[in-house]
């Protein structure tokens, strides 16, 4: 297995990702609406900023999920499945960095949604 290296590789993890997660039940609703092929050039931009500091991403990856029909605990769901993907085609540096930064995500949405939905 090789580290993260290019956008190709990134591409290839979120499409992997994503494949997996709408295999679950209680996710796949969540993303059912979602044209997959228009919204990944967007979802590779955000991550190739995040590992690469690569320019060019400017939205705000929160308030454009807020539309979705997400329940707390499905962050977590989220997260698992993002770090067995990362752990099944990657290893190194890059690979640690997305599964960190994943993490982080994920607990900031969940503060961010329980805050939001609880108003």
């Amino acid at each position: 297995m090789q580290d993260i290296e290019s956008k190709l590789d990134i591409e290839l993890l979120i499409r992997q990702f994503y494949l997996k997660l709408l295999e679950i039940d209680g996710m796949k609703e969540v993303f059912k609406d979602i044209n997959f092929e228009n919204h990944l050039p967007q979802i590779v931009s955000f991550w190739a900023f995040v590992l690469f500091d690569e320019s060019g991403y400017k939205t705000n990856v929160f308030e454009k999920h807020l539309h979705l029909p997400i329940q707390t605990y499905q962050f977590d769901v989220w997260l698992t499945c993002f770090l067995e993907t990362t752990n099944n085609l990657f290893i190194g540096e890059k690979a640690e960095l997305a599964k960190q930064r994943a993490t982080v995500l994920t607990q900031t949405f969940k503060s961010k949604w329980e805050n939001i939905k609880n108003i």
